[in-house]
């Protein structure tokens, strides 16, 4: 009697191997590529003059968001691209009562990857290797020197060495040629092949240094787009807006704005030569980083994988106009030996066509690019015209992979997830969206309900009151016509920004 009961339950082991196995071959590989600082308009099939035919590859054998939502800030967007939560402000952004998307995964079998910057913490318990990350590659703290990481920041940025290693193994000298943006890339292609060796469905999460300050580039690069930028930013602006109206990124009733308070007038600039090399850097920096995406894409295909690999890409938050250390122009764009840095004037066209920047919760800020390609499921060419948030990524990645996000993880319960899966949009469906979204990064403040958008600017110190849909270029305040909105809707942002830990006074 005992062996037929061993056949059996040796065949029910086998069976339920058999069936877990076709089931992860039906999972799709998630591969989610996140660029640094760069603005809403810099690709090309978001209006650039960039040359960047493999990001665009993506768009045209995929699905191009109008209305996705960063946090307009490193550190808070990547706390929430991973978690699916809004960023809680006390203690640190990675607690012990959430989990990530590797987290959640890892539980349902996938290999899971980070190639790139991380910005989360550089000791445990936030290392990539503490929250859920099999392996990883690169820089845990903001941004280094491209050519060489060991080489410490200038005396304008706090002279410190940043963090960058594997593993948790710290690495302090680089070959002859190094450069951030190639490692990186190289890093992701080795772990698709191994993934894929592994008999593991993956989830690789590849994020770019580029285009953030310091600009440094390849001279090859850099001298492609010398001479290209001699018209000014507000030239340039004009450009990419009416390829965006061209291919019907936007709506024509938008009106463009006009400069924002910090950019100079381009031809009172006794300075413009030296001011094309800064943006042509700039440029470059975002050329070589397509072109390790189309390594990326390359690999998936060599591998076998591409048709069942979901890649989605995004930028952290709108293009940067600080100016770390001054505009000095003995400090030569591109080069190892000098930190230099774009300034509000490029970054006002590279957020074409909105206002504000980095930092700042204007549409400048927090809208980005978002393009997905999943083949033969994702329509290609396709456009996506619903609002979406980053915080909607995890719960997407958490659906593809068929796991389940836990209310309890390693005895801790867990903030149920603030976002909403993006699948239904995906496959060209509607979905029942967020009742509202809200923003904050010092001092800077903006809350989205509907149609409605209200923002603080901590330099006009008023509260702003937009149509969002009609205007989404920000330009018709509808504050003073609508007080009781606004006295609403500002309430409401101070209920959330009491729950997430904001610190603030109520104006």
């Amino acid at each position: 009697m005992r062996k037929p009961l061993l056949n059996l339950c040796v065949a029910i082991v086998l069976s339920t191997l058999v069936s877990s196995s076709v089931e992860a071959e039906d999972r799709p590989n998630i591969v989610l590529i996140m660029c640094d600082d760069m603005g809403f308009s810099d690709i090309g099939c978001y209006g650039g003059e960039i040359r960047t035919p493999n990001i665009d590859r993506l768009a045209r054998e995929g699905m191009r968001f109008t209305q996705f939502y960063n946090n307009a800030k490193c550190t808070t967007t990547r706390a929430s691209l991973v978690t699916g939560l809004y960023p809680r402000r006390t203690g640190s952004l990675l607690n012990s009562e959430m989990v990530t998307i590797p987290e959640v995964l890892g539980k349902s079998g996938y290999h899971n990857v980070l190639s790139g910057k991380w910005h989360l913490g550089s000791r445990a318990p936030h290392r990539p290797s503490d929250r859920g990350f099999d392996s990883y590659y690169g820089l845990l703290d903001g941004c280094c020197n491209f050519h060489d990481p060991s080489i410490p920041d200038p005396d304008f940025k706090g002279g410190r060495v940043r963090w960058f290693g594997e593993d948790d193994e710290r690495i302090t000298s680089f070959p002859e040629g190094f450069y951030t943006t190639d490692a990186f890339s190289n890093y992701a292609c080795e772990a698709i092949q191994e993934s894929v060796e592994a008999e593991k469905p993956f989830f690789l999460h590849v994020c770019y240094t580029a285009p953030h300050y310091p600009l440094h580039a390849k001279p090859e690069d850099i001298a492609y787009y010398r001479g290209k930028y001699l018209n000014g930013w507000s030239s340039l602006r004009q450009q990419r807006y009416e390829r965006q109206l061209e291919m019907g990124l936007l709506d024509p009733a938008w009106e463009l704005p006009p400069p924002d308070p910090e950019v100079e007038d381009w031809d009172s600039l006794a300075n413009r030569e030296y001011m094309d090399h800064l943006m042509a850097t700039y440029a470059a920096m975002i050329e070589c980083m397509d072109r390790g995406i189309g390594q990326i894409l390359e690999t998936l295909e060599d591998q076998g994988v591409s048709q069942n690999t979901v890649v989605m890409f995004l930028s952290d938050n709108g293009g940067c106009a600080e100016l770390p250390g001054g505009l000095d122009e003995s400090r030569v764009p591109g080069v190892k030996d000098y930190y230099t840095c774009v300034g509000p004037g490029w970054a006002y066209a590279q957020n074409t066509p909105f206002r504000r920047y980095k930092q700042w919760v204007h549409e400048g800020g927090i809208s980005t690019p978002f393009i997905v390609r999943w083949p033969e499921r994702v329509a290609e060419n396709s456009w996506c015209r619903e609002v979406g948030h980053i915080i909607d990524v995890l719960p997407t990645c958490v659906e593809l992979a068929g796991a389940e996000y836990p209310s309890e993880y390693n005895g801790e319960n867990i903030h149920p997830a603030d976002g909403i899966s993006l699948l239904p949009l995906f496959d060209g469906q509607t979905r029942t969206g967020h009742e509202q979204l809200c923003w904050e990064w010092n001092g800077n403040r903006a809350i989205r309900r509907g149609d409605l958008k209200l923002c603080w600017d901590k330099k006009v110190q008023e509260w702003e009151l937009y149509n969002i849909v009609d205007d989404r270029t920000e330009m018709n305040d509808l504050a003073s016509a609508h007080p009781e909105l606004v006295e609403q809707m500002s309430q409401q942002w101070f209920d959330w920004a009491d729950e997430t830990g904001v610190r603030h006074k109520k104006d």
